[in-house]
């Protein structure tokens, strides 16, 4: 009777074409290893490093928006002030469009320049902020130079706030940038220390080494900064040494494009100090 109702039940599923239904224990097994699947990627240190890119390139793009619709705003008061009265559609009129461009083409190519140079943490000459700030203040000072000279207070207000908002959206996304570079070498490392694997209980006490502390992780995978590759360089110098880059790169480790800069950075600390002592950090 058993071995009937068997093959009544095979032959009802063979000709319906459908496997049985799934038990509320058979799902739920699924449903938990499909959690534990996620759970485990989502610890994974590249996806959360990739959380973070992802925020840093929503900021990019906010920040951008933003930059180029100040620039835009700014663009029909500096064709104005640079006109002078000129007729319109006359070559003077017409050659005034091409100020406002010119100005912000050099200030979006600094900051375009920064962008990729914020993401590996170099930092930049003095040139490059002097040029961003000249770029800057021409625009606010044509832009505003009408409603100065009438002495509106209101047109002051009204054509002050894109340049400055221009102007603080570019010192500060250099800064962004820097930072979120930060947490993502942040949340990698802590995430790859969660993921690593626990010390096996066996080995001998001798062999067993301390878990080190948050700080002393959070310090030994401190990113190495300009500073710190300048102060080691400071310390392997000697006064027969001549300063170069490869000099440089070969007592501090640091890449080719940073040794130029720190080796020019040591010379002129040296050379500021009498009797050419060396400084010590």
């Amino acid at each position: 009777m058993t071995e009937q109702t068997q093959g009544i039940g095979l032959e009802g599923v063979a000709a319906s074409g459908r496997p049985p239904a799934p038990t509320p224990a058979q799902r739920l097994a699924r449903d938990a290893a499909d959690a534990a699947e996620v759970r485990r990627w989502q610890d994974h240190p590249d996806v959360i490093a990739l959380r973070v890119e992802r925020v840093r390139a929503q900021v990019d793009r906010l920040c951008w928006a933003g930059i180029v619709l100040g620039l835009a705003f700014t663009m029909a008061n500096v064709q104005w002030f640079a006109a002078a009265g000129s007729v319109p559609w006359s070559l003077p009129w017409l050659a005034a469009w091409l100020l406002d461009p010119t100005v912000s083409l050099v200030l979006l190519a600094i900051l375009r320049a920064e962008q990729v140079t914020a993401r590996y943490q170099v930092h930049t000459g003095r040139w490059v902020r002097a040029a961003k700030w000249l770029a800057l203040g021409a625009t606010y000072v044509m832009n505003t130079w009408a409603s100065f000279a009438a002495g509106s207070l209101a047109g002051v207000v009204l054509h002050s706030v894109p340049p400055l908002i221009v102007f603080a959206a570019a010192e500060a996304i250099t800064d962004l940038r820097d930072k979120l570079t930060e947490a993502v070498n942040a949340a990698f490392t802590e995430a790859a220390e969660r993921a690593e694997p626990p010390t096996l209980v066996d080995k001998p006490p001798e062999e067993r080494k301390p878990k080190p502390s948050k700080e002393r992780r959070t310090k030994s995978t401190r990113r190495k900064l300009f500073a710190d590759y300048l102060g080691d360089a400071r310390r392997a110098w000697a006064p027969d040494v001549v300063i170069t880059p490869a000099w440089i790169r070969e007592v501090t480790g640091c890449s080719r494009g940073l040794s130029p800069q720190l080796a020019a950075a040591l010379a002129d600390e040296l050379n500021s100090t009498p009797d050419g002592e060396e400084t010590q950090s």
